[in-house]
Formats: structure tokens, sequence, C-alpha cells
């Protein structure tokens, strides 16, 4: 049994490459063999377009989830990719924190909606929108560890702390258990002197939560989702599909799965 099954990528900064990190690592956790569930909560909806999936035809949301229209079960699409499913998103999302303004456990909809789903899977990877709004907020209060991609950048610090206070209210209010799983640069690019310098400051704060593995700069991973393919799919021997193998196997080391 998975010490953390619910993992959650976030950064309220936008820019960071959160999607792109959260659907390349769920197909390589399911490519070893693991039965992943992605759930995209950010309205924008890259992570379903990202896997193929064309957001006009997808039936039930996670909008629908999140006001309790639909259950979970009935929101879940298969991907093309063996062990892969995903809950996609829709634009709706954007109005869905004024709909709960006034209702009851509002933080809680996602937890209690994949309540449902969460033993059929392994992993249930939750994509969440670049900003700190109620949906998630629900993403942080369903999920057990969280995953924070970051570019070696000044910004990127000082989203970094500002990240940390808001993982600590979340324990605090509404998810106790909620831990950080791991910091994971991406973009890297080790011939910059200010990426190699960033790199040392994170190392100073987080050295025991960074991923071994930066995810380099190339092209084949900005190409691969224009295509609706994870990196593993459309260029399996690139750079950057063998670093996002590498995290990939670390998550599930962290994970104790």
């Amino acid at each position: 049994m998975s010490k953390y099954k619910t993992i959650c990528f976030a950064n309220q900064k936008g820019g960071v490459g959160k999607t792109t990190c959260a659907v390349n690592i769920a197909a390589c956790i399911a490519r070893s063999g693991k039965k992943v569930l992605l759930i995209d909560s950010d309205p924008q909806g890259n992570a379903t377009s990202g896997l193929g999936i064309n957001k006009r035809n997808t039936g039930a949301t996670v909008y629908d989830l999140i006001i309790g229209r639909s259950r979970a079960d009935e929101a879940v699409i298969p991907t093309e990719y063996e062990n892969l499913y995903i809950v996609p998103s829709s634009i709706n999302l954007v109005g869905a924190e004024l709909e709960l303004v006034d209702e009851e456990k509002r933080e809680f909809r996602l937890r209690d909606a994949l309540q449902v789903v969460k033993d059929d899977y392994d992993y249930v990877i939750v994509d969440c929108p670049p900003s700190l709004g109620l949906i998630t907020i629900n993403a942080l209060t369903a999920s057990d560890a969280i995953i924070v991609p970051v570019l070696c950048e000044y910004y990127s610090l000082e989203g970094l702390s500002q990240l940390t206070m808001t993982i600590k209210q979340i324990k605090r209010f509404y998810n106790p258990s909620l831990e950080l799983l791991g910091v994971l640069i991406n973009m890297f690019d080790g011939r910059l002197n200010l990426s190699v310098q960033v790199l040392e400051e994170i190392k100073k704060y987080f050295s025991d939560k960074l991923f071994k593995t930066p995810i380099p700069r190339n092209i084949k991973i900005s190409e691969a989702p224009s295509y609706g393919m994870p990196i593993t799919e459309y260029d399996r021997h690139s750079k950057g599909s063998a670093a996002y193998a590498a995290v990939a196997r670390e998550v599930m080391d962290r994970c104790g799965y």
C-alpha cells in the first residue's frame, strides 16, 4: 500500500511547467505498470488536451464533481495509454468558486468526490491551477502529498516560501496529513550561471526534499503536448523522457510503492 496515494502538482506561480510535469510523471508511473488517475483541475484543461482528449467532448468533468452534479466514476475517461485514466477539466471551473461561496464544507468537495474511485487506482495525480483559489485548496485538501515544480529563477524562490506557508495553513485548517513530497527543478539549463546559483540556494532550504534529477530544457518536451502525447510516447529516447522516468521512479520510491 502506498504511503502517499493522492499527489497534487501545485505552484501558485504560473509558467513553471506544472501541467507538463503532472502529465509526464503520471504517464511514466502508468508505464511502469501502476494504474494512475490524473485529475485535471486547471480550467485551462491543458492536461486533458495534452493526453489527446478533445475538451469539448468529455461529458462529466472535475467541475461536475466539485459542484456535486456527477460522481467521480462517471467522469473517468481512459486515455490511449495503458493504465492511464483522466477526469478532464472544464472552463466552467472558473466560476465554481462563486457558485460554492455559500456552501458548507466547500473545501472538501474534491476529496469527498474521489472517495468513490480512490481504491481503484495505485496513484491519483492532481494538476492544480496556477493560483491559490478554492479549486487549489480543494486539491490540497484531497491530497496526501504535494510536488512543487519550480524554475531556477529568483522569483521561484519567493514562490517556494509562499507555498510553504500555504501548506502550513492547509495542514492547520483542512488536511493535517498533507506532506511536501518534493521540489522538482524544471526547465533546467546547467550552462546558465543563474540556474546553478538558484539551484544551490534551493538546496540550502530544501535539500532533503529536492528530487535528484532536474528536468532539462528540451524541445521534445515542449513539442509533445501539441501532439496530445506525453514525452514517453512522443520521443521515448529523448533526454527529457529519461529525466521524467528517473523522477517518476523517485516519486514511487518516496511513496513507498
